[in-house]
């Protein structure tokens, strides 16, 4: 871990900062994060004043960053096991036993930027991981994990099948971070 993963999170936190509030040396559990990203979005639909709401969702995004020399299968264990086990019943339920009430999606999100490019078979892990929970048949709504691997040396990044729009950000990332002009993003 050296100056290039500085250089590419802090370019990334800047991206990050229009829309999520960010808190850097984050401790969550046993371990501080380089940086945590949150997202809070409400939409409620009310009739004549705001008193009168016929309904409320609340949605929800927390990033947790990682910088790493390389990615293997035992750190993607860890981070399956942080999320079950820390981010879900920390940052979505808070403790209690479902989330709050109008709760409809958390998207609990890694983004790990690594020095080196995994072996093929630690690439399919990432793109096949997977965490999804329902609350109470989803009426309480339901909580998404989503992964995006940054690879500093190849200049390549994996995501998981739910963190694919994530990938078009971290590869604009690592071409600003070259110096290229980096593509219009929407």
């Amino acid at each position: 871990m050296g100056a290039a993963s500085d250089k590419y999170l802090k370019e990334l936190l800047r991206r990050y900062s229009a829309n999520f509030d960010i808190t850097e040396n984050y401790a969550l559990g046993s371990r501080i994060y380089p940086a945590y990203a949150q997202f809070f979005s409400l939409g409620e639909k009310y009739v004549l004043k705001k008193e009168a709401i016929i309904w409320s969702i609340r949605a929800y995004e927390h990033v947790l960053f990682i910088k790493t020399d390389y990615i293997d299968e035992k750190l993607l264990s860890e981070l399956k096991m942080t999320m079950e086990q820390v981010m879900e019943p920390m940052l979505v339920r808070k403790g209690n036993k479902y989330p709050e009430k109008d709760h409809m999606c958390s998207y609990l999100t890694f983004v790990v930027i690594s020095d080196a490019t995994p072996a093929p078979q630690v690439q399919k892990l990432i793109k096949g991981f997977s965490f999804d929970k329902g609350y109470l048949f989803n009426f309480r709504g339901h909580t998404e994990g989503r992964l995006g691997c940054v690879f500093l040396d190849s200049r390549n990044c994996v995501t998981n099948k739910a963190a694919k729009e994530l990938k078009s950000l971290l590869t604009n990332n690592l071409k600003s971070l070259d110096g290229d002009k980096e593509e219009k993003v929407s």
